[in-house]
């Protein structure tokens, strides 16, 4: 496949590297495209609350079988037709599950492999069964008088349309052969699709990474973590902590498949077989794990290209060998100082988990790693602190869907932009919003076995905080943020005071090697902002929620309400 795609011009070889490829694609088709990804059900209800749309697009089964009649018939004339059957988790595992994706691009099938377990002996018996999710790819067409595009990247930016089926478990998409519009087993299967099956089945898909912390005494513990794409997700999963004894081990970086298993105790899966992660904000200084871990078998996206056979991104942390040469991801040549990046903000990396250094060695195992905590997080440069716990499996929820975050490249909205995104999952939800809430506190309040360990317990972080005087970052992050998550670790074990406040525990003054002026402004508690906070959350409540937002939502929300009035 690699050397086809080598062939057709529509991968170049990087031989510096160790079997690694840089794809180029057209330049209007470098992102996933939220506003023409759809869930199709009979009723609306099912698809989207009835307040508002911000949750999701939905369309009717009649609309979406004329959108694909129009799209799809004769797509695919004169090109190959891919068969792949893959699974999704460790064979064996009580949460994996089987697909079957036919497309049209030989880049997907590349990254399918390395994404997901191709291979008919995986899944088999489920095709037998019937018991897979059917999953259509086309790369379309430009229409008649659209510019030409790159010849070795047909796309159909015009017509782009992904769009969900849940009670057939069906992916139909078409026009687009990024990542994740076209590899169906991510964002489509793994998300969309998989949080149906969820809902259904009394399990959870979710857009978290999984890592194992291991302490100086050898006491390890796994975390499970929801941020929006581009917000740090795979530098937490791979990072190297910056505190001597700590050490991490990585189980996910993007997805998690959760269950309570027979004993009452949380456990979770990785679906996935690789990382498909953004290459801007990976280096040598801020991800050496994933910067080794990308050296063999791996495709690049959208990256720069250097004249020694390398791939490049900004910034460029590193000195370029003398009279080396970069062409940028359009084609073009490209110099440091130039106004454009030579990479695009989006460009990524798929390469295989298994040649990632660091991988736990449960990361495949079908029971699943058991959580002890989940953490929540996005980018919000003022206001929120750096870390603080939920009082509760209730408030915690609450947290969650009270998510906010920067915008960033990952999807069309203008990087910067402050989004609401609950539980991260704002592009993801396969199903209404609302009762993907109701699903989360039902699961929390259901009865436990005797002697079940307690709930995990329930973070929220932000690594992004900026100093209001100097507008500089506040918080190192990257291996500093092992000190977070070392307090995390001792709160689930219980040998750590906190300090309650209206929004929830904060760590101590020193807890994390800070204290003065630098826990304060780590750690800020204004009533002013958290009275804009609640108004503006009451607010998104209301137009996208409605009457649908959960009792104990709102319950939170008027007790968060009453403690900032009180401050």
């Amino acid at each position: 496949m690699l050397a086809l795609l080598r062939d057709q011009g529509a991968l170049l070889p990087l031989p510096k590297y160790d079997n690694c490829w840089l794809a180029r694609t057209d330049p209007r088709d470098v992102a996933r495209v939220e506003s023409r990804t759809v869930l199709v059900t009979e009723r609306r209800g099912d698809a989207v609350p009835a307040a508002g749309s911000a949750m999701g697009n939905w369309m009717s089964p009649q609309d979406f079988e004329a959108a694909a009649q129009e799209r799809f018939p004769g797509c695919m004339e004169g090109r190959t037709l891919y068969v792949l059957p893959f699974c999704m988790g460790p064979p064996g595992s009580a949460l994996c599950r089987a697909g079957l994706q036919l497309t049209d691009s030989a880049y997907v099938v590349a990254s399918m492999r390395i994404m997901t377990r191709v291979g008919a002996d995986y899944v088999s018996a489920a095709l037998a069964r019937g018991d897979f999710v059917r999953c259509l790819h086309a790369l379309g067409r430009p229409r008649d008088g659209d510019p030409p595009g790159m010849a070795s990247w047909p796309c159909d930016p015009a017509r782009t349309l992904i769009a969900h089926l849940p009670s057939q478990r069906r992916v139909a998409s078409y026009g687009s052969g990024y990542g994740g519009n076209s590899l169906l087993g991510k964002k489509c299967f793994a998300l969309r699709i998989a949080s149906c099956m969820a809902r259904d089945e009394g399990w959870l898909a979710e857009h978290m990474l999984i890592l194992g912390v291991r302490d100086p005494q050898g006491v390890k513990r796994y975390l499970a973590a929801a941020f929006p794409s581009a917000c740090g997700k795979t530098n937490l999963a791979m990072m190297t902590p910056a505190l001597p004894g700590w050490s991490v081990t990585c189980v996910g970086d993007d997805i998690a498949w959760m269950r309570f298993d027979d004993d009452g105790r949380l456990r979770a899966i990785n679906p996935e077989r690789g990382f498909f992660g953004v290459a801007p904000g990976t280096s040598p200084s801020t991800n050496p794990v994933a910067m080794a871990t990308i050296r063999r078998d791996t495709i690049f996206t959208n990256v720069g290209h250097t004249s020694d056979g390398g791939a490049c991104w900004d910034p460029i942390d590193r000195q370029l060998p003398p009279g080396t040469t970069v062409t940028s991801w359009l084609g073009r040549p490209w110099a440091p100082g130039d106004p454009e990046p030579s990479a695009h903000p989006n460009s990524r990396f798929c390469a295989p988990a298994a040649n990632c250094p660091i991988m736990d060695p449960a990361w495949e195992d079908p029971a699943g790693v058991p959580i002890d905590a989940i953490v929540f997080g996005g980018r919000r440069p003022s206001g929120v602190p750096l870390v603080f716990e939920a009082f509760d499996w209730p408030h915690g929820v609450f947290v969650g869907s009270a998510m906010r975050s920067e915008a960033t490249a990952a999807a069309e909205h203008t990087g910067g932009r402050l989004l609401h995104d609950p539980f991260a999952m704002r592009p993801f939800f396969g199903y209404n919003a609302a009762r993907h809430l109701s699903h989360w506190l039902a699961l929390g309040a259901r009865p436990r076995p005797a002697g079940a360990p307690p709930l995990p317990r329930l973070f929220h972080v932000n690594w992004f905080l900026r100093d209001d005087a100097t507008g500089s970052a506040a918080w190192p992050g990257f291996g500093h943020n092992i000190r977070v998550l070392a307090w995390i670790c001792r709160r689930v074990q219980g040998a750590e005071p906190a300090r309650a406040t209206p929004i929830g525990w904060f760590p101590l003054e020193g807890a994390l090697g800070v204290g003065g002026d630098e826990h304060r402004k780590l750690f800020p508690l204004s009533k002013a902002f958290w009275e804009r906070e609640t108004r503006e959350l009451r607010r998104f409540y209301l137009e996208n929620y409605g009457a649908e937002l959960p009792n104990q939502i709102a319950e939170q929300l008027e007790g968060l309400e009453g403690r900032v009035r009180a401050m």
